[in-house]
């Protein structure tokens, strides 16, 4: 039983145009691109350090961005079942909470309801993909269709937003989503232009990912919860 877990966890994984071999090294360009969410996480924490009061919900996202980076580089060196979940967690963490406190600090709503909301986004997620192939059976985008609910859910806030009056945060989710779809085709057709472009595309996800991020994060930072951010007019 040990020896199959072993297995099973050590299996290679080979996703990504870059990759020619099991080695450590034979994705140098997907594994140095995560530099780029340590920048994010960097720059966003040096602007985390400049408020006059901590704010802890912010922090954790950084960190988390940083987790981000880590758990991918180890995915695109190690390339196996153990550093495939080091890399999908992190940025399913940083999702669901972004999500919360988007719901909280820019929308205000309630925490009963911003949990409420968070549970049927999760649901929603999870069965979108049982979705999409039961209506576009065989388009898989090479693997970016768990993705597109945490773009819809981008636009939908943002334009939530933008309708209650909180438009600097809406703006800014509205940037952020318009970039992650743009990484998403990016990662979608890294095995499609893999005959012309050997190191494929997949290194423009990693870094318009962290862009991504570092978006989210400083529209978190600049609308602090002490802020008030809503004026709704009488």
């Amino acid at each position: 039983m040990n020896s199959f877990w072993n297995s099973f966890w050590t299996e290679p994984v080979d996703s990504y145009c870059e990759r020619l071999d099991p080695s450590f090294w034979a994705e140098p360009v997907n594994a140095l691109s995560n530099g780029f969410f340590l920048i994010a996480a960097a720059h966003a924490f040096r602007g985390w350090h400049r408020k006059e009061r901590p704010d802890w919900p912010v922090l954790w996202l950084i960190a988390v961005t940083a987790a981000v980076g880590i758990g991918s580089f180890l995915f695109h060196t190690f390339a196996n079942r153990w550093s495939l979940l080091a890399d999908v967690l992190p940025i399913t963490v940083f999702i669901y909470s972004y999500f919360l406190l988007a719901l909280r600090r820019f929308l205000r709503l309630g925490r009963a309801v911003a949990i409420a909301a968070g549970i049927a986004f999760a649901a929603a997620s999870y069965g979108f993909g049982r979705l999409w192939f039961g209506l576009l059976p065989g388009v898989t985008l090479n693997g970016s269709v768990g993705g597109l609910p945490a773009l819809i859910a981008l636009i939908g806030v943002g334009i939530a937003c933008l309708v209650r009056m909180a438009r600097r945060a809406g703006g800014a989710l509205l940037v952020a989503g318009c970039t992650f779809g743009l990484s998403l085709v990016f990662r979608s057709v890294d095995s499609v232009a893999c005959s012309g472009l050997p190191l494929g595309t997949h290194a423009l996800w990693h870094m318009l990912n962290a862009l991504v991020l570092w978006i989210l994060m400083t529209a978190a930072l600049a609308h602090g919860p002490e802020e008030r951010l809503l004026h709704v007019p009488r």
